[in-house]
């Protein structure tokens, strides 16, 4: 069953916001408009990630509406509030040192094939958020067990391979942002939203072998986080 027109319509409004946001940090921090690669990034979220909500709002309504929901929730962990606050300020700040960096003030000089090396990390990047959530219904964006959606353990497509897929695919997103928008100082950045993604794995890992029957025996079978046969 395919999602409500109301559904859809919230997804584009809070694709349009998120965009919007971003794109004024961006231009902002950077004094200008005129930053091709910062039009070529908010095209690539937008574009790519609405191709995706599309896809999912046909094929799985009840994911789309969980994947909208707020950030910060009544059943989430507190832990993992922290994290997801820190994580978004990281994020959010990134934006304003990459804009004073490579357009406001040229600290940095990236080339042109680093750029387009990072532009098809983020494509790649989004291509597998979309191949995790095709195979995991309960892909919430916070850590909680979704009791009434009857949460269990899914081990088939990317699961069959590591244990968070998704954080697997926000790796090339991450480092792919400051390469296409330009940054040398921007991979520092990268480099702590990635420990910080590790760290919300081993923590939320915790939670699912305490909470969610059956994850003990699959984390037993599938030995890697993120990346197979490294960690």
């Amino acid at each position: 069953m395919a999602a409500s027109p109301s559904v859809v319509t919230r997804m584009l409004v809070q694709t349009a916001i998120w965009l919007g946001i971003t794109g004024a940090i961006l231009f902002v921090s950077a004094g200008t408009l005129a930053w091709p690669q910062a039009w070529v990034y908010l095209a690539e979220l937008g574009g790519l990630g609405l191709v995706s909500g599309f896809a999912i709002a046909e094929r799985d309504p009840a994911l789309l509406r969980e994947r909208m929901s707020a950030p910060i929730q009544k059943d989430q962990k507190s832990w993992d509030k922290v994290l997801i606050s820190v994580f978004f300020a990281l994020w959010m700040s990134q934006y304003i040192l990459i804009g004073l960096d490579a357009v406001r003030f040229h600290w940095s000089e990236v080339p042109l094939w680093l750029e387009v090396v990072g532009a098809l990390a983020i494509a790649f990047g989004l291509y597998a958020f979309h191949v995790v959530l095709k195979a995991n219904t309960f892909a919430a964006p916070v850590v909680k067990i979704q009791s009434e959606r009857k949460h269990q353990v899914i081990s088939t497509g990317p699961y069959a391979y590591v244990r968070h897929p998704m954080y697997a695919g926000a790796v090339p997103m991450i480092v792919g942002t400051p390469l296409l928008l330009g940054s040398w100082y921007g991979l520092i950045w990268a480099a702590a939203m990635i420990a910080l993604l590790g760290y919300r794995a081993v923590l939320e890992e915790n939670t699912l072998k305490a909470e969610l029957e059956g994850y003990d025996a699959y984390a037993a079978r599938v030995r890697f986080r993120l990346m197979p046969g490294v960690w």
